[in-house]
């Protein structure tokens, strides 16, 4: 971790609505959201979050032997944004506690505020976390 990664760092982050980041699309093998609403899944979501967090922490970390790994959620799905339209989230990490970081979050979708919460991540070292991943699917055999 470098000394760059303070609270107040902010970073905005943009990306356009695939068809395929819809709620038919999130678990294709469930017939239920086969016949949900086509419009952002709540699932992908929270996914271009942590992208978005990602990006924002790792010109401040030794990526990408250091990473960081999703640990808390807590955001509202406030706005059904329909594909074709372009999300933009604002993240602005709040607490740096250790290895702990805090982030908050707004998104909107140049129509609607879509979302608001807070998203907590915690820097890995790699090679680490892989390992203990790895130790523990060879355990589950």
């Amino acid at each position: 971790m470098k000394d760059s990664l303070q609270p107040g760092l902010t970073y905005e982050f943009k990306f356009k609505i695939p068809e395929n980041k819809t709620v038919p699309h999130l678990y294709p093998e469930s017939p239920e959201f086969q016949v949900m609403p086509r419009v952002l899944a709540t699932g992908f979501m929270v996914g271009l979050f942590e992208w978005a967090c990602i990006r924002a922490t790792n010109p401040h970390i030794d990526w990408p032997n250091e990473q960081t790994v999703g640990t808390g959620v807590k955001l509202s799905h406030l706005a059904a944004t329909p594909p074709g339209l372009t999300v933009t989230v604002k993240v602005r990490l709040e607490k740096l506690e250790g290895r702990k970081l805090t982030f908050s979050i707004v998104a909107g979708d140049g129509v609607d505020r879509i979302s608001e919460g807070t998203h907590e991540r915690f820097i890995i070292d790699a090679a680490k976390f892989n390992a203990r991943a790895e130790a523990k699917a060879a355990r589950a055999l």
